[in-house]
């Protein structure tokens, strides 16, 4: 008898299907899917590098069990928006230079994004608890945070960033 099981996934508002382990990670099933925009950082919950939305609020996708997110929705930082049509975030990371290797930066956009949410006009000290769950080994943060802030008003003004 296997444990396997076929689950449909609804990823950056498209259907895809996986057939998983009871105990595969929604990190395992995002990355075998082609999602490596989702990183693999210390796949225990402590660095933020896998984060991603599940129906608005962020989740370390390496601590989710992917049979649990079926039939949600789940939005990577490309499902944010890409190329021409950047979401305000990934415009500001860009414009600020708030990354240097970029590995973290999917899941610190995946953060802001979530914390935004819930707080759209957030103070310096609100970003910094908001991110306090990603890790990022190159940069001081200082331009992350900028960035996170940066956003956050073109968002609230529902314009473009400079």
């Amino acid at each position: 008898m296997s444990n396997e099981k076929t689950i449909t996934l609804r990823i950056n508002g498209k259907a895809a299907q996986a057939t998983v382990p009871a105990h595969r990670t929604l990190l395992e099933a995002l990355r075998g899917l082609g999602h490596v925009e989702v990183k693999c950082g210390c796949e225990k919950g402590d660095c933020g590098a896998c984060a991603v939305l599940i129906d608005g609020t962020a989740v370390d996708s390496c601590l989710t069990l992917a049979w649990m997110a079926e039939g949600r929705e789940i939005t990577t930082v490309v499902g944010l928006g890409s190329g021409e049509a950047m979401h305000p975030l990934q415009q500001a990371f860009s414009d600020l230079g708030a990354a240097q290797c970029g590995y973290c930066i999917p899941g610190m956009i995946i953060a802001a994004d979530s914390m935004l949410r819930q707080t759209p006009d957030p103070t310096e000290e609100e970003i910094r608890i908001g991110l306090s769950g990603n890790l990022c080994r190159c940069t001081g943060y200082v331009k992350i945070f900028d960035a996170v802030g940066e956003a956050a008003a073109v968002m609230r003004d529902g314009g473009e960033t400079k």
